[in-house]
Formats: C-alpha cells, sequence, structure tokens
C-alpha cells in the first residue's frame, strides 16, 4: 500500500494518485480483437460454437447447454438449511427496498385539456450474467433476479460458467429458481454475453443485458452495446473498488478489514483510505498485515494492495472533495459524524454511513444493490434499481380546447426551429377547429 500526503502533491501528481489500476495498451486492444472475434464465431455458428468454447475455457464437455428440471432438484437439496434461510431473508430486503424506490406512473394536466402521462413497460426479456471464477456469486442472482421480477420481466434468462464436471453451483441454480428465474444456461464469459446479446438455437435473444463479470466479460458487453443489432446493458464497469473516509476515532481494525473485504475480489480491485489522521493511516496499515495473515485469499488481496492509497488529508471536507473527484463504487464514511458529510457526496455509487455499516451487508442483505458503477462511472450512472428493467413511456392527450391553448405556443417554436411542417401539424388542426361552429 503506497502512503501520500495530499498536501505534498502537486495536480499531475494528485491525478496519478487517484487513478485506477490500468491495462497495458497491448494487452487490451488483443483483448478487443478477441472479444469481437468471439462474438462473430457465435453469431455465426450458435451453440456450436458455445459448446467448443465452453470446452476450451471451463473444461467441460455439455450436451445440452440449459440446465434441467432435475439439476434444479439436485441443487437445492444441496443447500443447508441455514443458508436457504439466509437466502430468503436477504431476498425479502431486498425486495422491500427495490419496491419502495420503484418508478411510480404520473398523470398531469400541465394545461386545461392537456393531460401528459407517464406509463411504466417492462423490459420483454433480459439477460442476466452471474460470475462463478474465483467464487460463486448468488448474492447477484438476488441483486438481478429481485428488480426484474418487481418490474414484472415476463422473460429472464441466466447464463452462468459450469465447473469442470459440467454442474453449475448448486447454490446460484437454488437463488435463481427461488426468485422465479427457470433458464438457466450453463455458460460463462464473453461467449454467454454474445449468446444473450444475438441469441443461439439454445439461447434466447435479450434486450438488456446485467451483471458483472471480468474484463472480457465488461468488454462483450461494451461491444454488444455499440452494436445497435446487439442489447443494451445495465451500466458500465470495471473492477470492484472501494473509498473509506475515516476520522482519528475509527477504529482501524474495521477499516483495514474493510478494504480487505474489497482486495480480495480480485488483483485489479482498488482501495483507498483517506484521513486526516496520521496515527490511524499507520495503526490501518499495521491491521491490515494482521488480518492478511488469516485471510484464505490472502495472495489475491496481496496482488490489489499494490495499488492500494492510503492518503493523508488535511480535514474530512478535502477528503469529501476528492471522494467525488475520485467517484467511488463503494463510498464508506467511518467518521464520528457521517451523516454531516452526505450532503457533500454527489458522485458515488453506494454509500456507508458509520463505524456499524460495513460495505459487506450491501453486497449481501441490507436491501440495497450491489451491481454499481465503478471506474469513476459513478460521476453519471446509478446502480441497479427496479428502474433499469422498465421503459418510462410517455403519452399525451389533447381536447380540441386544449389544442387551442398551447398550440399557438408550439407554432412559434416550430417556426423558429425552421420546421415548417410541424407548423403545419398544428396548424392545419387549429383551423379546422376555428371553421367548426361554436
Amino acid at each position: 500500500m503506497k502512503r501520500l500526503a495530499w498536501k505534498e502533491l502537486d495536480a499531475a501528481a494528485r491525478a496519478a494518485a487517484l487513478q485506477r489500476p490500468a491495462q497495458a495498451p497491448v494487452e487490451a486492444a488483443a483483448r478487443r480483437a478477441t472479444v469481437k472475434r468471439l462474438i462473430a464465431q457465435v453469431r455465426a455458428d450458435g451453440d456450436a460454437t458455445l459448446r467448443a468454447l465452453t470446452r476450451r475455457y471451463d473444461g467441460c464437455e455439455l450436451d445440452a447447454l440449459e440446465v434441467t428440471a432435475e439439476e434444479f432438484a439436485a441443487a437445492a437439496a444441496q443447500v443447508a438449511p441455514e443458508l436457504r434461510a439466509a437466502i430468503a431473508e436477504a431476498r425479502e430486503r431486498i425486495a422491500r427496498f427495490h419496491a419502495a424506490g420503484a418508478p411510480a406512473p404520473v398523470r398531469v394536466e400541465t394545461a386545461p385539456g392537456v393531460i401528459c402521462e407517464r406509463v411504466l413497460r417492462p423490459l420483454r426479456r433480459v439477460g442476466l450474467y452471474v460470475p462463478s471464477g474465483t467464487a460463486p456469486l448468488p448474492s447477484t442472482v438476488l441483486m438481478l433476479a429481485v428488480p426484474a421480477q418487481l418490474a414484472g420481466c415476463g422473460d429472464v434468462v441466466l447464463c452462468t460458467p459450469a465447473g469442470a464436471d459440467g454442474s453449475c453451483d448448486a447454490t446460484v441454480l437454488y437463488t435463481a429458481q427461488l426468485c422465479g428465474v427457470t433458464r438457466v444456461f450453463k455458460l460463462g464469459g464473453a461467449q454467454a454475453i454474445a449468446a444473450m446479446a444475438y441469441g443461439t438455437e439454445s439461447v434466447p435473444r435479450c434486450d438488456k443485458l446485467f451483471g458483472p463479470g471480468n474484463a472480457w466479460v465488461t468488454e462483450a458487453k461494451r461491444q454488444v452495446a455499440n452494436d445497435p443489432a446487439g442489447a443494451a446493458i445495465d451500466l458500465p464497469a470495471g473492477p470492484s473498488e472501494v473509498l473509506v473516509i475515516a476520522d482519528a476515532d475509527a477504529d482501524a481494525a474495521f477499516v483495514a478489514a474493510d478494504l480487505l473485504s474489497q482486495a480480495e475480489h480480485g488483483s485489479d480491485s482498488q482501495v483507498v483510505l483517506l484521513s486526516p489522521s496520521v496515527p490511524l493511516l499507520d495503526s490501518v496499515a499495521a491491521a491490515v498485515e494482521e488480518q492478511l495473515a488469516e485471510l484464505p485469499r490472502a495472495a489475491l488481496a496481496r496482488q490489489a494492495l499494490t495499488h492500494a492509497r492510503l492518503i493523508e488529508v488535511a480535514d474530512l471536507a478535502e477528503a469529501v472533495a476528492i471522494s467525488n473527484a475520485y467517484a467511488p463504487e463503494h463510498l464508506i464514511l467511518n467518521v464520528v459524524a457521517p451523516r454531516a458529510l452526505l450532503p457533500a457526496v454527489v458522485n458515488a455509487g453506494s454509500v456507508f454511513l458509520g463505524a456499524w455499516s460495513p460495505e459487506a451487508v450491501g453486497d449481501y442483505c441490507s436491501g440495497t444493490n450491489h451491481v454499481l458503477p465503478t471506474y469513476g462511472y459513478a460521476r453519471a450512472w446509478s446502480g441497479v434499481s427496479v428502474a433499469s428493467f422498465l421503459k418510462l413511456v410517455t403519452v399525451q392527450e389533447l381536447t380540441p380546447a386544449g389544442l387551442q391553448a398551447i398550440g399557438p405556443c408550439a407554432q412559434i417554436l416550430a417556426g423558429a426551429e425552421g420546421l415548417h411542417a410541424h407548423e403545419r401539424a398544428v396548424g392545419l388542426r387549429l383551423q379546422r377547429l376555428q371553421a367548426v361552429p361554436a
């Protein structure tokens, strides 16, 4: 972990301190080319390519790509009762929060005889991607399937990689079925994204794709989203990250645990700590080393910590300003009065207030969503919600009196823009109304 004092850095050094781990240009270019070729192969040869790529990358031979009813039943039998209870408990809280924040229809009379509405329509078919690389993620099933269900999406497809034995993670399958998702395909990586975006003999084409993934999955999502024949995506994303703002009263062990909980996601994860307290920064550095010795994924976390930052700041206001510039996926305010800082926070995917709000609860069961914008995209994007699975369609209805009231306004604006057909479409109706006896 690199120690820095913000006041000692010039503008270039400050920008460098907040730089995410960058991919080598050659590596990134090679990945783009490989993913482009892979997508083209899936589009051309469908299931045959999916089987070949699954054989190559996942090391298993698949007869059927789709999970069967028997496999769902076998998976459910493998999930321990206490885990079933925890999944159900988390699902209930996630549903409660997301239902409360769901968009609502709107109907407003903007002028006498002019009714404007917003109606909600669920996406026709959505594709959910649940990775299973270094660890299976049933929590991601909850974060995607619950809001999809609340939105009323009638057709939900899920892809998750199979292991060498040709089976998917039992907990992922159990959670999917619990959330009403019964069409699951044993597919991972960029090929799963391609299959859901364009469709194959087995995998139906989806309108929008959701879910996190590695660099290959992220690149595939970017490419299909940029193709008019492809599919929309939930949000741009990169490696997982957390920024912690802590004051002198923070518990160093808590802060270290929060940093490590993100670092263990992967070698490209990033963790940042901002504090005006030098003793706290020192204590956290020591606590990280102590806790690393007890982590099964310590080697992975150590790789991530090579680009971690422990930054001394002048005060908490400066810390918030730096955080806004960084725009973290997760922001933890481990300070005495965290809610006092919240109004100043403008760029963050999800915020955790106080010493007793670890980021890990947001990953699993507080109720909020853990599919969030990373890599600075929190400046303009929000996390997944029920709205992500809906189209908000506007409607307007005018009575004759309503058109007479606002038609001249439309004519003037259309004339100013030189759009004479627009002006005529209104004017013809107004002339007709003037010709009708009162």
